[in-house]
């Protein structure tokens, strides 16, 4: 060997032992030549919402800090749709609150909150809402995303979610408009199987299950658990949420066979 290439080899040596050397950013030294195969995403959900706002007002709010809220993506109404990052993914956003899910609470620590610019809902003349569609253009920007996130976190189909499924006792966004089916039939989330709903329709449309049933089911399907064995208002609006996104023609959060065949199909393996 030359001394060429000794030379060349010590120089290839030294500085890829030197590639694993590094500091924090407060400065001090450590050493990245080992990396663990033990290891995961932070993020374990995607939580959807819609911020009732238009897009100049949803980026004060959410960007701002007097406001205390904020979320990684937003998707604007604009012609075509642009999605602005405002919250890094490694980053905590303010999203979720007091949130519960399949036995995690206070999920903004290991959620990607994504929010719609949409006006949720206007008031009729007898002060009734009408929920209003989300634009075509706005879904087929917001797909890729979700693919995207779901895809490099490793996040479950069942850990995909609206802000109303965590927080149903005051949030009903992305509301009964937003097209869930849509992520289902992209294979992104569970969707009820129509012919094991309707045969179980009709069971229960013979013998509607109790109230604590209900509450069963739903914890099971992953809302905080209800236990007070009576249809009190905690556990009407945990239905109408449920409603809301498996069946939004009707969410008025009673324990109807309808609902029941829902709740059961999707809790009951086949």
């Amino acid at each position: 060997m030359t001394r060429c290439s000794i030379a060349l080899l010590c120089a290839a040596l030294a500085t890829g032992c030197a590639s694993t050397r590094t500091t924090t950013p407060g400065g001090v030294p450590i050493d990245t030549r080992y990396t663990s195969a033990n290891q995961d995403s932070r993020a374990l959900f995607l939580v959807i919402h819609y911020t009732v706002a238009n897009l100049r007002e949803s980026i004060k709010v959410l960007t701002e800090a007097p406001h205390e809220v904020s979320a990684h993506y937003l998707v604007s109404d604009e012609t075509p749709p642009v999605i602005y990052r405002l919250v890094p993914e490694d980053k905590r956003a303010w999203h979720s609150g007091p949130s519960h899910w399949r036995g995690h609470q206070m999920l903004n620590a290991g959620s990607i909150g994504i929010e719609i610019v949409h006006p949720g809902f206007r008031l009729r003349p007898d002060g009734t809402r009408e929920y209003l569609p989300f634009p075509t253009a706005q879904i087929d920007a917001l797909l890729p995303l979700v693919k995207d996130i779901v895809q490099r976190h490793g996040i479950r189909p069942e850990r995909i979610v609206g802000h109303s499924d965590v927080l149903p006792q005051s949030k009903e966004d992305p509301g009964p408009t937003f097209p869930w089916k849509r992520l289902a039939d992209e294979g992104l989330i569970p969707w009820p199987d129509a012919q094991r709903v309707a045969a179980q329709r009709g069971v229960f449309e013979q013998a509607l299950p109790d109230v604590p049933w209900f509450q069963q089911m739903l914890t099971r399907h992953g809302f905080a658990p209800q236990t007070s064995g009576v249809l009190d208002e905690a556990t009407r609006r945990t239905l109408s949420a449920f409603q809301m996104r498996f069946r939004p023609a009707k969410f008025d959060g009673a324990p109807d066979a309808e609902t029941a065949a829902l709740l059961h199909v999707l809790v009951t393996p086949p």
